[in-house]
């Protein structure tokens, strides 16, 4: 997995940090994947490194979120990083396509849109914490999201109408991603 330990370094290193929460964050990210051998498994132990999607539709006035089972709220699709993925964003768009069918028109990996690092509850069982890379992508017009068995519900939301049930600092987060991709 060193090739993703490689891509985790660079789009973290690369992270426009736009506020002194950012360079915090950054700063996280860097010392967990200091070299090529960060924690990019959940075999890596409790603290790992997930990828996520936010997904906007062409008009960047919607987004695509999963009502997540374990977590009990609405988020982007993202997981685990997996033996066979190349890269991040290989990662994200194929956890994108499991948890909602949906494939992207648009996809830029410049760098990372978001960085979240999250503890997590006992219902995620050994995962004590996700360093989750989130970019950003755009979906087709006519994407129409379908229900798997790794999500109770999907569905694209209006960026002024967010569910309540979301993690925290979640609409901070969707805000700062749509403004690093409309830059």
């Amino acid at each position: 997995m060193s090739a993703l330990g490689a891509d985790v370094r660079r789009l973290v290193d690369a992270f426009p940090a736009m506020t002194d929460r950012d360079r915090a964050v950054r700063a996280d990210f860097t010392a967990f994947f200091a070299d090529d051998d960060g924690p990019v498994s959940r075999d890596d132990g409790p603290r790992h490194a997930t990828a996520s999607a936010f997904v906007f539709d062409p008009t960047l006035t919607r987004i695509l979120l999963v009502f997540h089972g374990k977590g009990r709220f609405w988020v982007q699709p993202g997981g685990h990083l997996e033996p066979g993925d190349e890269s991040i964003m290989a990662a994200a768009l194929r956890e994108l396509a499991e948890e909602t069918g949906v494939s992207p028109t648009a996809v830029e990996d410049r760098y990372a849109y978001d960085l979240d690092h999250h503890a997590l509850s006992s219902a995620f069982g050994r995962c004590a914490s996700h360093l989750d890379i989130g970019v950003a992508v755009i979906a087709v017009d006519d994407a129409a999201p379908v229900v798997s068995e790794e999500s109770e519900d999907v569905r694209w939301w209006p960026l002024d109408a967010l569910p309540a049930e979301v993690p925290p600092q979640f609409h901070r987060r969707v805000a700062q991603v749509l403004q690093r991709l409309q830059r």
